[in-house]
């Protein structure tokens, strides 16, 4: 007996772009249709990243144009291309991300992979569940790299972004000390007052003296780099001997510079860190453990806090406002909003 699928519109409104770093277009398109081992997403929410940005500005990932950003999401699955799993899936609210070179989750509709979607728990919205796959999968991850690298402290940067603050409230769990750097000194009490103990800023003018002197002390010998750059170099001197650098994003834009004698000399070294890639090294047992502990906790160590929700048709003034001041808390699209009929509802 065949699904009974609930009528879809022929168009859908999309967030498009057409050129690194050009315009983002709203835009009407045809709904995709979802072909084997794939399922089609009814979005109903999708957070805008660091990530995003960098993925707008040409300089993440490789891409086809034109093309629909968004690298992560929560909706409904609705229809299946085929394929057990697919086929389950369906009426199930998910958490999602889009295939690789695919379409992303800044529309009403997105087909994807059943394997790049993940079931929420029914106490979770579909606001925070949108937020579910990069940052908690992410920090969660950071986690078991250090306690399986038998790491006894760690150092991030940007750490008053929202991955920042998950990290605070998992290593306090597990009881890592954290050395927390942020650029502006009113981001110091902040992250006090979310369980910080050591919060250093980079614009202080001790800051490398610093970082240096209390990651010897406490023994970090994993630093966490989301800005690059010249700050690369400066957490590289800082880092006591044996020590390891993981790349996961380039908030500055700019290519890193470090002397080699300092890795050369000092035995460090520097790795990047994708968490599709992490990921596709470990077995599916593990993968599904993984993701039961980070839905633990979703509701707790690993939300996020909101700015505001706004519509696709706002998406230029959303990533504006993200920009001015990403510590704030995420601005969320909501796609239902699109003022395009939907003859699905």
């Amino acid at each position: 007996m065949k699904a009974k699928y609930v009528q879809l519109p022929e168009m859908m409104h999309a967030v498009r772009q057409h050129e690194a770093g050009g315009k983002l277009m709203i835009e009407s398109i045809p709904v995709p249709k979802p072909g084997p081992g794939e399922v089609l997403v009814k979005m109903a929410a999708a957070p805008i990243n660091p990530s995003d940005l960098a993925l707008l500005q040409g300089n993440y990932l490789a891409r086809n144009y034109p093309f629909i950003p968004g690298l992560e999401g929560s909706g409904v699955v609705i229809r299946s291309g085929g394929g057990l799993l697919s086929r389950l899936r369906v009426r199930k609210r998910v958490a999602c991300s889009p295939n690789p070179e695919g379409d992303g989750t800044w529309a009403q509709y997105m087909k994807t992979s059943v394997m790049r979607t993940v079931p929420l728990p029914s106490g979770v919205g579909s606001e925070q569940g949108a937020m579910m796959l990069v940052n908690p999968m992410t920090t969660m991850a950071f986690i078991q790299i250090a306690l399986k690298g038998g790491h006894k402290a760690m150092v991030n940067n940007a750490a008053a972004s929202a991955l920042g603050k998950m990290l605070i409230r998992l290593t306090n769990q597990h009881r890592i000390p954290l050395i927390n750097i942020v650029r502006k000194k009113e981001q110091v009490p902040e992250l006090k007052s979310e369980g910080a103990t050591y919060v250093l800023n980079s614009r202080d003018e001790s800051f490398a003296n610093d970082l240096q002197k209390l990651s010897v002390d406490l023994g970090a010998t994993l630093f966490l780099d989301a800005v690059t750059g010249k700050q690369t170099s400066i957490l590289l001197k800082a880092a006591p001997r044996g020590s390891t650098l993981l790349a996961y994003a380039r908030l500055s834009g700019d290519p890193i510079s470090v002397d080699p004698g300092i890795l050369i000399k000092e035995d460090k070294q520097i790795e990047g860190f994708q968490l599709g890639n992490w990921l596709h090294t470990k077995s599916i047992l593990y993968k599904l453990r993984f993701i039961r502990r980070v839905k633990k906790q979703l509701s707790a160590s690993l939300t996020s806090h909101i700015n505001r929700s706004m519509s696709l048709e706002e998406v230029e003034e959303a990533i504006s406002i993200y920009r001015e001041n990403m510590s704030a808390g995420k601005i969320i699209l909501l796609p239902e909003k699109s003022s395009i009929k939907d003859l699905s509802d």
